[in-house]
């Protein structure tokens, strides 16, 4: 009689405890049952605003954040604190890498732009314990890092070779990639961050894009209208990264 009241009280208890929710970031959607329960008891939630920093350039990394919702700019600086856009995280992927590669210090400021954030954040060293006991979680989380250097690595050939229109075509692409909706807040400093242009080269390019129906520019926002016309204005400077996620992660 005691074993089948232990069974039916576990089968209670079953019930009525909630399920943790599946993650809504997908590096950690697609890992493995085994993998993820390595993190999942040291996940915690945490939200960032609009403009709130992740990382600071030349600080500690004590943690690594695995974005559910919204991008995160990672962004390097001149001596004369100019800032530019070097590359986007949203909830393909996860900040503070560089403790994978050896190093504690943060190589880039990283902040949330556009919308607010949502994150699962994990200690770096319940991270780093989980990657040393299992060779399939550090494979997965380094595919990510190689992704992410091609994403950096277009983002210099693209600024080298491409126009403007080109080149912002790719940013709208990338941006349009990790929000929620078509509606994009995007404003011209965000643009100068990407592009490194003056107001007026940013201006001359967005009524450029407006002219082909493939955007409608508000002010301080920006509306996908035709993501094909942005995909073929882009080119090459889009698709690459994006293809060698599809093939390694998923």
């Amino acid at each position: 009689m005691s074993n089948v009241t232990s069974i039916i009280g576990r089968m209670i208890r079953d019930c009525v405890e909630p399920v943790p929710p599946a993650p809504g970031n997908r590096l950690l959607a697609g890992l493995s049952p085994s993998d993820l329960a390595l993190l999942t008891p040291h996940l915690e939630r945490v939200s960032f605003a609009v403009g709130d920093y992740i990382t600071r350039a030349g600080d500690p990394i004590d943690g690594f954040c695995f974005l559910e919702q919204g991008i995160a700019g990672v962004l390097d600086a001149l001596e004369d604190d100019r800032r530019y856009a070097v590359g986007l995280i949203g909830a393909e992927g996860f900040i503070g890498w560089p403790l994978l590669m050896g190093d504690d210090r943060a190589p880039y400021d990283v902040t949330m732009r556009a919308e607010h954030g949502e994150a699962l954040r994990i200690s770096a060293p319940a991270l780093l314990a989980a990657a040393d006991a299992s060779p399939t979680l550090r494979t997965a989380l380094l595919r990510f890092v190689h992704v992410f250097m091609l994403q950096m690595g277009r983002t210099i050939v693209s600024s080298l070779a491409h126009p403007i229109d080109r080149r912002m075509a790719r940013w709208i692409l990338l941006y349009h990639d990790r929000v929620q909706a078509d509606e994009i807040c995007m404003t011209h400093e965000e643009f100068r961050l990407m592009l490194g242009v003056r107001r007026s080269s940013i201006t001359d390019a967005l009524h450029r894009l407006e002219e082909d129906q493939a955007i409608r520019a508000l002010r301080a926002r920006v509306v996908v209208q035709d993501r094909a016309k942005l995909l073929l204005l882009a080119g090459d400077t889009y698709g690459r990264p994006e293809q060698e996620y599809a093939r390694l992660l998923r």
